[in-house]
């Protein structure tokens, strides 16, 4: 058992080995009140109820300096108690990266915690629930895996893998028309081109110039249910985005939209607790 949940993001190494060095440096110096031949054994546990996610990032962490026994994956549930993994090794070794591990696996675990629950709020409705780009620098890819491991799905991972036309784009081209056809001619014919629009007059245009994906932004619910009523049947998804809580995500959701977008899901989760204790 590796505790990761596949696919896994294959650039995780590059995180671990910056916030290694970051916190580290050239050298533990609250290491040098232990015995350098002194091994421990230790447990990993969760402090509270979510969806754990991490695992496979701090195994790796540890292993680096200790032999881990991975106990759960990312993506399982946990309560407070629950034990995540036992490492045995050097203290030396596993205090200077206790740190590390529990700071990737804490982060994380909220992330997938609060998607399980936006997931949760609107479970029976059509609508699923993506991130977006509001992501920590060189964090985006294991922020989304988070995501995923919350049940939720991937909006685009960055600019370079689908279209997103944004207000400022319009304004930019002069109309939603003329932004998605100079956009259509210039992209391979694999990518999804998306368009955000704030206003109901602006479906038809949106619709008619080929989006695949129309983003609904700030609207109203009632807004929102009559634009999944105007364009039932076409070949068009409806994405709500905006502002949306746990408060109002199943509300949303039961307009009919299809995809439902949440920033707070990677910008503003609350870190699940997690701790190391040695026996």
């Amino acid at each position: 058992m590796t505790g990761w949940q596949h696919p896994y993001p294959a650039d995780y190494g590059d995180a671990l080995e910056l916030a290694l060095v970051e916190d580290i440096g050239p050298g533990d110096l609250t290491a040098a009140c232990l015995d350098p031949h002194l091994n421990v054994r230790g447990l990993i546990e969760a402090q509270a109820t979510g969806i754990v996610c991490g695992v496979g990032i701090a195994a790796e962490c540890l292993s680096a300096v200790a032999e881990v026994e991975v106990l759960i994956e990312d993506g399982d549930s946990v309560e407070s108690g629950t034990p995540v993994l036992n490492l045995e090794g050097p203290a030396v070794g596993c205090l200077s990266h206790e740190r590390v591990a529990l700071n990737f696996l804490m982060h994380l675990s909220g992330i997938a915690s609060l998607t399980h629950q936006f997931v949760e709020a609107v479970k029976g409705t059509k609508a699923s629930i993506v991130d977006t780009r509001k992501t920590l620098p060189g964090m985006r890819s294991l922020q989304k895996y988070a995501v995923r491991c919350g049940g939720g799905r991937n909006h685009r991972m960055g600019l370079y893998d689908a279209v997103m036309i944004k207000d400022n784009h319009i304004q930019a081209c002069g109309s939603i028309s003329k932004a998605v056809e100079r956009a259509r001619k210039r992209i391979p014919h694999t990518a999804k081109i998306e368009v955000e629009i704030s206003r109901l007059s602006q479906l038809g245009e949106a619709v008619n110039a080929g989006a695949d994906i129309i983003m609904l932004d700030n609207m109203s619910p009632q807004d929102m249910a009559e634009a999944v009523r105007k364009v039932a049947g076409k070949s068009v998804l409806l994405e709500a985005s905006g502002g949306i809580n746990l408060s109002s995500v199943r509300r949303v959701a039961e307009t009919g939209v299809h995809l439902i977008s949440v920033g707070a899901l990677t910008h503003s989760a609350p870190a699940l607790p997690l701790h190391l204790e040695l026996s």
